[in-house]
């Protein structure tokens, strides 16, 4: 079997690590001509940090980000407290798999060394200008034509995959929301010699300010020889404009009534790009044929929760998983009594698709609610004040990611059918059961 993975992110890589690890031919198609990701700093939750230990790369995730140790949220207004959320070793031991902070260069090129180790082919300035569903194939923009058993889709928002599998354009359209983007060094926050600068400098924490129409979030990076800001408020980008360059002044004054700490990262920020935060309304499908959609390229989400990425990944693994299943049975027919494999029984192509389709009824309700519950968070990060926001951080008091330290006993929960799946398992179970009907 050989797969075509259109686009290099953080979830076609995975998706070209799970297929190579079943022994199924890779071909990453990356429309970059040199091998490179922007961005800066990206959390891995435990349900994230799970696939990565599956994939035998935690400890190199580890050595290059470093394990949260709690999650602070605070009001906008004074930086008053609201919560100190342990995660640490007690996220671990609850829920199998660390959380995780890391420069996203360092996750990118982590993941990318291990596809091309494991033999994954990566064609780098390869422009997709069309897919062919019914003989599942690539069409390049240099004339080039790539055939494969499946092609999937991994080409972000902005997806050409996405129309072929649709069989119409479906952009993404605006939230309402942009975020600003920034790094520092250590030298330049130590420079400003402030003591709470400092003190936030020390922890090796996610630390967040909730306010009205916006929030901001803080961590270390690179075992806290950087640092890194994202800020979001109310979208004023033209219609047209995806991301741009930010304006540092626009930015400082966004933040001049919030807490004195926070309005000091700011006026420390030497230059900042924005983007806009888009998303897609769910799509009627996932696949078509043998051609499928992963990420953002089907389920894009506001980055409220720490799960855009995440869910990639699951994404990335499960295809590898269900499709290297699909072929040992194809390919290692094995027979018991008068029941033959389930690759006598119909054409490999028609198999294919149905795994295709497989994927998609394992992965959909679980994207979806991914999205939700952002959409959720950002409602309830964004109160204005009044007596919902003091209700919240009453509530928020009370809160913890872990069994051991949630009060409330409902956010422990969410976050436990978020965290604390087994997708692989949960996807082999999913096989099992379709394979006995067939």
């Amino acid at each position: 079997m050989k797969v075509v993975v259109v686009g290099g992110g953080l979830g076609g890589l995975a998706c070209a690590i799970a297929c190579r690890r079943e022994g199924i031919d890779v071909e990453i198609l990356e429309r970059s001509v040199e091998v490179q990701e922007v961005g800066a700093g990206i959390q891995i939750p435990p349900n994230g940090a799970r696939i990565m230990r599956d994939f035998g790369l935690l400890t190199q995730i580890l050595e290059q980000g470093c394990q949260v140790q709690q999650i602070n949220l605070r009001r906008y207004k004074n930086g008053r407290l609201l919560r100190s959320m342990p995660l640490g070793d007690d996220i671990t031991e609850e829920l199998g798999a660390p959380w995780i902070i890391i420069h996203r260069v360092d996750y990118h090129r982590i993941l990318l060394d291990e596809a091309v180790r494991l033999g994954a082919v990566l064609q780098l300035g390869s422009e997709v200008e069309d897919i062919h569903t019914d003989q599942p194939a690539v069409l390049l923009a240099d004339g080039r034509c790539i055939s494969a058993d499946v092609v999937i889709g991994a080409d972000g928002q902005m997806s050409t995959v996405r129309k072929a599998v649709l069989g119409s354009p479906h952009s993404p359209v605006p939230t309402g929301d942009m975020a600003y983007r920034a790094t520092f060094s250590r030298e330049q926050l130590e420079a400003l010699g402030d003591d709470k600068v400092n003190e936030l400098c020390q922890e090796i924490a996610v630390t967040g300010w909730l306010g009205p129409d916006k929030h901001t979030v803080f961590y270390p990076l690179r075992g806290g020889k950087e640092f890194n800001l994202v800020l979001m408020r109310p979208d004023n980008l033209p219609s047209d404009s995806r991301r741009e360059n930010g304006d540092i002044q626009e930015m400082r004054e966004s933040y001049a009534d919030w807490d004195e700490t926070l309005q000091k990262l700011v006026s420390s920020v030497p230059s900042v790009y924005k983007w806009k935060l888009t998303h897609l309304s769910e799509l009627e499908s996932w696949a078509k044929g043998s051609v499928a959609l992963l990420g953002d390229a089907c389920h894009p989400t506001l980055p409220y929760q720490a799960q855009g990425a995440a869910m990639a990944v699951e994404d990335g693994a499960v295809i590898g998983k269900l499709l290297g299943l699909l072929q040992a049975h194809h390919l290692e027919p094995k027979y018991s009594g008068n029941d033959p494999s389930i690759s006598t029984r119909s054409s490999a192509q028609d198999l294919t698709a149905a795994v295709l389709t497989l994927y998609e009824e394992c992965r959909k309700a679980r994207t979806t609610r991914n999205v939700q519950g952002a959409i959720m968070n950002r409602k309830i990060f964004h109160l204005p004040d009044g007596l919902l926001q003091t209700v919240r951080d009453y509530i928020l008091g009370y809160a913890g990611f872990t069994r051991k330290s949630d009060w409330t006993w409902v956010f422990s929960f969410r976050q436990g059918q978020t965290l604390g799946l087994d997708v692989i398992k949960d996807c082999e179970r999913v096989f099992e059961e379709w394979r006995l009907t067939l």
